[in-house]
């Protein structure tokens, strides 16, 4: 791959999450990459990227900050067919809101709400490890297409998504519950855990993208 080929990735600087860890993962899985909270950087870019660790409230909140430039242009571009990838919050705020922070809504590009693992006898909260993965109804997407059934990657998190539609499940797995971790759906693609962290299964999902 030459340099004139490499796609241009904007990784969206919401003030949350690990950038450095998901721009040096891009960067292995061939992109060219620029963290940027700047909405003309992302609005240039070939391909979106919203990482986010912490609360649903302060993801969305940088999103929000200096008049909501940097929101619109996400959604604007999502809503175009730019293509998207959401790692952990970068998922969540995808749907209409959380239990997280009930007062905040989300950007509600996909229809669907966030809630809290449930307390079950010997469960831990938050849920941290690796996980196997099975395919859900959109898990036939180009990004998943190389990426086995039962595949494991690394979860971080209290909350997962519930689509409103079972469709756009492209990963499954289960702690104390079954549970939603990976969407799809058009130039959607995001992932309740962390592809930067789950070693070669995660930079084969991170090239997939890059390669679309």
């Amino acid at each position: 791959m030459t340099s004139f080929s490499r796609p241009r990735i904007a990784v969206a600087d919401t003030g949350s999450g690990n950038l450095r860890s998901v721009e040096k993962a891009l960067v292995r899985a061939g992109a060219d990459v620029v963290v940027t909270a700047d909405p003309e950087v992302i609005a240039g870019a070939d391909k979106i990227v919203v990482p986010g660790q912490g609360a649903f409230g302060g993801c969305i909140a940088g999103l929000g900050r200096d008049g909501g430039a940097l929101r619109d242009v996400v959604v604007r571009d999502v809503r175009a067919g730019k293509p998207y990838l959401g790692i952990c919050l970068g998922l969540q705020v995808l749907f209409e809101g959380s239990e997280e922070d009930p007062s905040c809504a989300g950007l509600g590009i996909l229809p669907g709400r966030v809630k809290r693992f449930g307390q079950h006898p010997g469960l831990k909260i938050p849920h941290m490890g690796w996980n196997g993965t099975a395919k859900g109804a959109a898990g036939a997407t180009g990004i998943l297409r190389d990426i086995p059934d039962r595949t494991y990657f690394y979860f971080v998190h209290s909350y997962f998504a519930v689509p409103d539609r079972a469709q756009d499940v492209a990963l499954f797995t289960e702690h104390g519950e079954p549970f939603c971790a990976a969407v799809a759906r058009d130039n959607i693609f995001a992932c309740q855990f962390h592809p930067e962290k789950s070693q070669q299964a995660g930079l084969a999902l991170l090239q997939a993208f890059v390669a679309i």
